[in-house]
C-alpha cells in the first residue's frame, strides 16, 4: 500500500536480460534445462545475465514534474517501458496511481496500416475513452497535430516529424494523470517543440504528473523540479534537478577524461596530481575559478541593477600548471533556470582573429604554474526584473572554435545578482528589453 498522494512508486526495482553468444545456446536453454530438471539433474545455464536496472527506489508525487537523465545505455528507456507496462521487472515493486499517457519510441502504439484518424480512436479506446469522448477531443487533436490531409492516410506513409506530431497530440489531449515524455520530441521542428513545451507547462499547472527524459539539460532544468541520474542501471544521484544536473555534468566530464586519458595533451595532469572542488564544481583542475564578483560602472561592488546599467563581472582565476589556449566563460540564468546567455573570451578571440595583434587574443596567452589572473566582462543591462545566477568556467580549447574542449573548472552558483524595475526608466515585461519603439500616423479619409 502507498499514499494516494504518490503517482509512481518504485521499490528495489531490477530488470535482468538474458544474453546468448549464439542462437544455438538460446535453443539449448529452451530445451535442455526442462529435461535435466525432469531427470533430477542440475541444469546448465547457457546464457549470461545483463542487469539493465538494479536496486532502483524512488517516488513521484502527484502533480510533480520529475526528470530522468543519464547517458545512452544507462537504463532510462528500460525504466520507462516498465512504468508504462510494456516490460515487466525481474525483481522489486512498482505502483502507479493514475492513467498514463506516454510518448516513447517513435510511432509506438500506432498501427502502421491504419490512418491517422483511425489511430486516434484506437489509442483513445486503449486508455478507456468512449467513442463520444474521443469525438469531443478529435478537433483539438487534429488542430494540435497540424498534419492536414495526411490525417486520412496510413501512418506508414508519415515522416518521423508527422508521426511525433500526431503521437504527442493524441497523448496530451487524452487528459492523462501522468504524462511520460522521452526523447521523441527531438525530431520535431522548432515551432512544434515550442508548442509541446507550452502544452507540458499547461498540463503541469493543471496538476498532471510529468515524467520527462531528455539529454537536453536546459529542458530538464526548466521543466522539472526533481530528477534522478542513472548510470549503468543504478541511481547515482537523486534530488533537485539543478543538483542532479551538475552531478550529470561531472559524470560526463569524468567519463570524457577516462576516454582521453591516453591521448597526448599538452596540459595533461601528472599522474599523482589531484584537485578537489566542492559539490557545485567539477573539472580536471589545471586552472581554477577562485571567485566571481559583480560591480557597477563605477567599479563599486554591487549585486542590484536596473535596465540600462552597466554590469561588470570579475572572474578571479589561477592556473595550476603551465598552460595556454584557455577560455574563460560565463553562463547567466534566471531563477526559473532559463539560460539567458553563454559567452566566453574565445567568442571575442574568434571575432578578433585575423585583425588584432596576437597579444590581444586571450587564447594565445601563456600562463605559468600558480599564476593568478583576472578576467573582466561587461555589458549593458537589458534584462527583465528577476534574480540571476552566474555560472563560470575555464576550458582548454585545443582549437579556437569550441570543437576540442576540455573542462578545467566549472562552477555553478558562482555569483548572483538582481535586476529591479526603476521608476525613472522604461518599464517592460519579459526576459529582455528589446528597446522597441512605436510610431503612429493619423490617416485621413
Amino acid at each position: 500500500m502507498y499514499s494516494k498522494e504518490i503517482a509512481i512508486k518504485v521499490d528495489n526495482l531490477g530488470k535482468c536480460f538474458q544474453t546468448y553468444d549464439n542462437p544455438k545456446d538460446r535453443l539449448k536453454q529452451f530445451l535442455v534445462p526442462p529435461v535435466k530438471k525432469f531427470l533430477n539433474k542440475k541444469p546448465h545455464q547457457y546464457y549470461s545475465e545483463f542487469w539493465a536496472l538494479k536496486d532502483l527506489s524512488f517516488e513521484i508525487k502527484k502533480g510533480e514534474s520529475f526528470g530522468v537523465v543519464g547517458r545512452n545505455g544507462s537504463g532510462k528507456s528500460t525504466l520507462l517501458q516498465i512504468i508504462t507496462g510494456t516490460l515487466f521487472q525481474t525483481e522489486g515493486e512498482l505502483s502507479v496511481n493514475g492513467r498514463i499517457a506516454a510518448l516513447l519510441e517513435l510511432g509506438s502504439g500506432f498501427n502502421p496500416e491504419f490512418t491517422g484518424r483511425e489511430n486516434v480512436y484506437l489509442n483513445g479506446m486503449l486508455v478507456g475513452l468512449s467513442k463520444s469522448e474521443i469525438d469531443d477531443r478529435f478537433d483539438d487533436i487534429a488542430s494540435f497535430a497540424d498534419i492536414g490531409d495526411h490525417l486520412e492516410q496510413p501512418v506508414k506513409t508519415y515522416s518521423s516529424g508527422m508521426l511525433v506530431r500526431l503521437a504527442f497530440a493524441v497523448q496530451v489531449q487524452l487528459t492523462p494523470d501522468i504524462l511520460i515524455v522521452d526523447e521523441a520530441l527531438a525530431v520535431g521542428d522548432a515551432l512544434f517543440q515550442k508548442r509541446c513545451y507550452q502544452r507540458m507547462e499547461q498540463l503541469k499547472n493543471d496538476g498532471v504528473t510529468l515524467l520527462f527524459v531528455s539529454h537536453d539539460q536546459e529542458s530538464v532544468r526548466t521543466l522539472t523540479e526533481k530528477s534522478i541520474l542513472l548510470n549503468n542501471g543504478k541511481i547515482v544521484d537523486h534530488g533537485s534537478s539543478s543538483d542532479v544536473l551538475i552531478s550529470y555534468r561531472k559524470l560526463l566530464h569524468e567519463q570524457e577524461q577516462e576516454y582521453y586519458k591516453n591521448a597526448v595533451n599538452n596540459i595533461a595532469l601528472k599522474k599523482n596530481d589531484k584537485f578537489d572542488f566542492d559539490n557545485k564544481s567539477f573539472g580536471s583542475g589545471q586552472a581554477e575559478i577562485i571567485k566571481v564578483s559583480t560591480f557597477n560602472d563605477q567599479g563599486i561592488a554591487s549585486n542590484v541593477f536596473s535596465v540600462g546599467d552597466k554590469i561588470r563581472i570579475k572572474a578571479e582565476c589561477k592556473s595550476h600548471t603551465d598552460s595556454d589556449k584557455l577560455n574563460v566563460g560565463l553562463r547567466i540564468r534566471n531563477k526559473q533556470g532559463i539560460k539567458i546567455n553563454s559567452w566566453g573570451t574565445l567568442n571575442q578571440d574568434i571575432d578578433l582573429m585575423g585583425t588584432a595583434e596576437p597579444d590581444d587574443i586571450f587564447w594565445n596567452r601563456k600562463l605559468n604554474k600558480d599564476e593568478a589572473f583576472d578576467v573582466w566582462f561587461e555589458f549593458d543591462c537589458i534584462l527583465g526584473a528577476n534574480l540571476y545566477e552566474i555560472q563560470a568556467s575555464i576550458t582548454h580549447e585545443e582549437k579556437p572554435d569550441y570543437t576540442m574542449q576540455t573542462q578545467l573548472h566549472w562552477i555553478d552558483e558562482a555569483a548572483f545578482f538582481q535586476i529591479v524595475n526603476h521608476e525613472s526608466k522604461a518599464f517592460f515585461g519579459g526576459l529582455v528589453d528589446l528597446n522597441i519603439k512605436a510610431k503612429w500616423e493619423d490617416i485621413n479619409d
